[in-house]
């Protein structure tokens, strides 16, 4: 499997280093082979980052790995870019020439988690782990950035290749408050790539996207001694779902809208006074996602109201699509 991997990165290395500058042109099969000398340090990386398995905004001990063995390799790194802790960007400059970036994710997905097996195996106690294969995105772009500029060493060409380590992309969109803070305004094309079952070079477009955590309040009591004092948050948490689910027969074909509810109370004989639901919506334009956003908000509202509890919302991420 590195192997394939491997080569699959390779490509993409190839493309980066030999477009548009290069007086001193290297075939694909040198890049590769370079490439494949890395491989061993590459598999190490992508499988410390697997067992790891750290989630979106906490990934400390895999961003350290990747900037520290960046600057080994030469790179200056800036850690804790854009005021978030595991967000990083390595360069490595040769005078005055274009600026790549490639991206590098290695977060992991929360409630899932894989023994680095071929059938399902999960590991009881873990909490987290990489369905996304994101241990292998984060490996992959450091091997490609690495390569990138020893090309730009050997042949003397003029140049800039950067890592940007990229974090909480389940979910958490550490991307754009990078993008905010002004980390790619220089930048004249940034490459990314993904973990498949195949290999391609496909432009593939990606749906717009929002979520929001939406918390609702209302009066705890005893739900057999005094039901008639309360009001239930859990209440308004379903009463919201139920409208969600029936607006998903009159939003587009195209459009996505799911939810986990992350709180709903302790016991069933007390009334819960706090609940709160995880919404996600998607769509292909960002048009088309504020369009069903305003009748999700409404949505929380009415349930609100007619379960006599409050509601309020945090937004936790949101992005355009991918053109």
């Amino acid at each position: 499997m590195e192997t394939t991997l491997i080569r699959k990165l390779a490509c993409a290395v190839a493309v980066i280093a030999l477009a548009g500058v290069a007086a001193h042109a290297e075939t694909t099969a040198e890049i590769l082979s370079r490439v494949d000398a890395r491989k061993d340090m590459t598999r190490d990386v992508s499988r410390q980052i697997w067992e790891w398995a750290e989630v979106g905004y906490q990934e400390t001990q895999s961003a350290e790995l990747l900037a520290s063995t960046l600057e080994k390799e030469g790179f200056a790194v800036e850690r804790g870019v854009a005021g978030i802790p595991t967000a990083f960007v390595a360069s490595w400059k040769r005078g005055d020439g274009p600026i790549i970036a490639i991206l590098g994710e290695f977060d992991a997905l929360p409630g899932i988690n894989q023994d680095a097996v071929s059938s399902r195996s999960p590991i009881a106690g873990k909490a987290a782990g990489h369905a996304c294969g994101h241990n292998v995105f984060a490996a992959g772009s450091l091997t490609a950035a690495i390569s990138v500029k020893e090309w730009l060493e050997r042949t003397g060409t003029a140049g800039e290749i950067r890592f940007y380590g990229t974090p909480a992309e389940e979910g958490g969109s550490g991307k754009v408050y990078m993008v905010r803070d002004g980390l790619f305004d220089d930048v004249d094309i940034a490459i990314h790539w993904h973990a498949d079952d195949e290999n391609s070079a496909a432009a593939r477009t990606s749906l717009a996207n929002r979520s929001a955590k939406f918390r609702f309040r209302g009066v705890s009591a005893h739900a057999a001694g005094a039901p008639e004092q309360a009001r239930s948050a859990l209440d308004g948490v379903e009463a919201m779902n139920m409208m969600a689910n029936m607006m998903h027969e009159h939003i587009p074909q195209e459009a996505r809208m799911h939810y986990v509810i992350t709180a709903g109370g302790l016991a069933p004989n007390v009334v819960p006074d706090f609940a709160e639901v995880f919404y996600y919506v998607r769509h292909p334009e960002t048009e088309g996602v504020e369009a069903i956003w305003a009748r999700l908000e409404n949505a929380a509202r009415g349930a609100a109201q007619g379960t006599g509890t409050e509601v309020d919302w945090e937004i936790i991420h949101g992005n355009n699509p991918l053109w």
